[in-house]
C-alpha cells in the first residue's frame, strides 16, 4: 500500500465513530453535569466578550485582553471549514447535516467552557515568567505523579506542534494560493512569497502583536462575510421558509426533501448525522484543546469568567457564522447542482455558485478574499498554539522560539506551492489526536471543574452557594 493510502486509512480510523462518539459524549456528559449553564450564562458570556478590552484586573506578563485572546481563538477557528466545510457537509450528508453542526456546536459549548477554565486555572510560566498553558500543563495536575502527566501533555504538545505546520499553516496557505489564483490569477509562488513575509512579521512579535492583529481582523471579517452571506438570502428571502423547514426534516428523513430546493437527496439519516457532527466539531475544534492555549493567555486571575468568553467562539464560529452560510446554501437552490461533467458541485465550486446568484460576477471574487481573510487569521492564530506547545517540548525554555516562528512563516510558502493532499489528511489525523490526552483531562478533572462552574455567582443571577463575582 502506498504511503498516501496509509495516510488515508489512518484519517478514517482516527475521525472514525470511536472519536466522534467520544467528543459528543463528553460534550453531553458536561452539560449535563453543568446543568446546562452553558446555555443558561450565555448572555453573560457575550457581554463579558464583548464587553471592552479591559481585563479583569489580575494582570499577568505576557498577557493579552480577554477580548484579544478570544479574538486569537476565533482567529484559529474561523478558517475556510466555515465557508466551504459547511458547502462540503450539506452534500455529502444532505441538507439535514447543517442541523447535526449546530446541535453538535450547543453541546461542545460545553466541553470549550470546562477546558479553557481548566486550562486558565492550571497554566504555568516559562523561563521568562511569562504566561503559558493549555491542556499540556492542565495534565500536569490530572495524575498524583506529575511524571505520568508530564508524558500525557508530551503527547498533545507533540500532535499540536504537528497541527499547527500542517492544519494551521500550510492547509490555510495552500486554500489563499488557490483561490487567488482562480479568481485573480495571481502566481503561487508570488503569493507564497507575499504571505510568508506578512506571516513572519506578525508572529516575530508574539501572542501581543498576533492579538492585536486578531482583534481588528476578525470583526472585520466576519462582518463582511456576513453581509455577503445576507445579500444571499435577502435575494432569495422568497425561500427562506422553505429551506429552514427542509434542512430541520432532512436531519431525520433525509429522503422526504427530495426535489424542490435541495434537488435530489440520496443519503441517510445516518450519513446525515456523521457529517454534521464531524464538520461541527472540525469547525469550531471543541473537545480538541488547542484553544484552551489561547484562552490561558488572557490577562486575567478569573479563569470561570474566561472560560465563558472562551465559550461563545464555539456560538460564534457554527452556531452563528455556519448557520448562516447554510441557508445561505438552501435559499439559493445551488445544493444538488451539477458541473459540465455531470458531478455535483460541492466544496469551493457549490460556494461560488451560491454566492454568484447574488453577487453575479464578484461572487467569485467575494468568495476568494473572504477564503484569504479566514485562512491567513488561522495562520497566525495557529502560531502562538503551535509555539506554547513547542515550548512545552523544550522544558519551557524559549531560546528556541525564534527558530519555530522563522520555520513556521517558511512553512506558508511552502504551502502555497506544493500539493497536499497528504498533508491535508496527516494534518487531520494530529487535530484528532490532540483530542485524546485533553479530553483525558477534561474527565479526570470534570468533578472539581464543574464544582466551581456551577458555583460561580453570575451578575444578576439567583446565588447557587458559590462565590460571588
Amino acid at each position: 500500500m502506498k504511503l498516501e493510502n496509509w495516510v488515508q486509512w489512518l484519517d478514517n480510523l482516527v475521525w472514525g465513530p470511536w472519536l466522534l462518539i467520544l467528543l459528543l459524549g463528553t460534550g453531553c456528559y458536561l452539560m449535563l453535569k453543568l446543568r446546562f449553564m452553558p446555555l443558561k450564562n450565555l448572555k453573560f458570556a457575550l457581554k463579558c466578550a464583548f464587553g471592552g478590552g479591559n481585563t479583569d484586573g489580575g494582570g499577568k506578563e505576557g498577557g493579552i485582553s480577554s477580548f484579544a485572546s478570544l479574538a486569537t481563538e476565533l482567529a484559529t477557528t474561523l478558517g475556510t471549514g466555515n465557508i466551504v466545510g459547511v458547502a462540503t457537509a450539506m452534500v455529502l450528508g444532505g441538507p439535514g447535516a447543517l442541523f447535526w453542526m449546530v446541535a453538535t456546536s450547543v453541546i461542545g459549548m460545553a466541553t470549550k467552557l470546562v477546558e479553557s477554565m481548566l486550562s486558565v486555572k492550571y497554566r504555568g510560566t516559562n523561563e521568562k515568567g511569562e504566561i503559558a498553558g493549555g491542556p499540556m500543563y492542565t495534565a500536569l495536575h490530572v495524575f498524583a505523579g506529575k511524571e505520568t502527566g508530564r508524558k500525557l501533555g508530551v503527547i498533545f504538545a507533540f500532535f499540536a506542534v504537528m497541527a499547527s505546520f500542517g492544519m494551521g499553516n500550510m492547509t490555510q496557505s495552500n486554500s489563499i494560493a488557490d483561490a487567488l489564483w482562480v479568481s485573480f490569477q495571481i502566481p503561487k509562488a508570488k503569493t507564497g512569497l507575499i504571505l510568508t513575509i506578512i506571516t513572519i512579521l506578525v508572529v516575530l512579535g508574539g501572542i501581543s502583536v498576533i492579538g492585536k492583529v486578531a482583534q481588528i481582523l476578525v470583526p472585520f471579517m466576519g462582518i463582511f462575510y456576513l453581509l455577503g452571506t445576507f445579500a444571499v438570502i435577502c435575494v432569495h428571502w422568497r425561500n427562506l421558509p422553505e429551506a429552514v423547514t427542509g434542512i430541520m426534516t432532512a436531519a431525520f428523513h433525509p429522503q422526504a426533501v427530495s426535489g424542490g430546493l435541495f434537488g435530489s437527496v440520496t443519503v441517510t439519516a445516518f450519513q446525515s448525522l456523521r457529517w454534521g457532527v464531524s464538520r461541527g466539531i472540525f469547525s469550531n475544534e471543541a473537545g480538541l484543546g488547542a484553544a484552551g492555549i489561547t484562552a490561558a493567555a488572557a490577562n486575567t486571575e478569573d479563569c470561570v469568567r474566561q472560560g465563558y468568553i472562551s465559550m461563545t467562539g464555539v456560538f460564534l464560529d457554527t452556531v452563528v457564522i455556519c448557520t448562516i452560510t447554510g441557508l445561505a446554501f438552501g435559499v439559493s437552490g445551488v445544493i444538488g447542482s451539477t458541473d459540465a461533467y455531470g458531478e455535483p458541485l460541492t466544496g469551493t465550486a457549490l460556494t461560488l455558485a451560491a454566492f454568484s446568484t447574488a453577487l453575479g460576477e464578484r461572487g467569485s471574487g467575494f468568495v476568494s478574499v473572504c477564503i484569504t481573510l479566514f485562512a491567513f487569521a488561522t495562520v497566525i492564530g495557529w502560531a502562538y498554539q503551535g509555539e506554547r506547545a513547542f515550548e512545552f517540548l523544550m522544558g519551557g525554555r524559549t531560546k528556541y522560539n525564534l527558530a519555530y516562528r522563522f520555520t513556521y512563516g517558511l512553512t506558508a510558502f511552502l504551502g502555497c506551492i506544493c500539493s497536499l493532499e497528504m498533508v491535508w489528511n496527516f494534518s487531520d489525523i494530529c487535530n484528532g489526536l490532540m483530542a485524546v490526552p485533553n479530553l483525558i483531562c477534561v474527565l479526570t478533572l470534570s468533578g472539581r471543574a464543574c464544582k466551581e462552574i456551577t458555583s460561580y455567582v453570575v451578575p444578576g443571577k439567583a446565588s447557587l452557594g458559590g462565590r460571588k463575582h
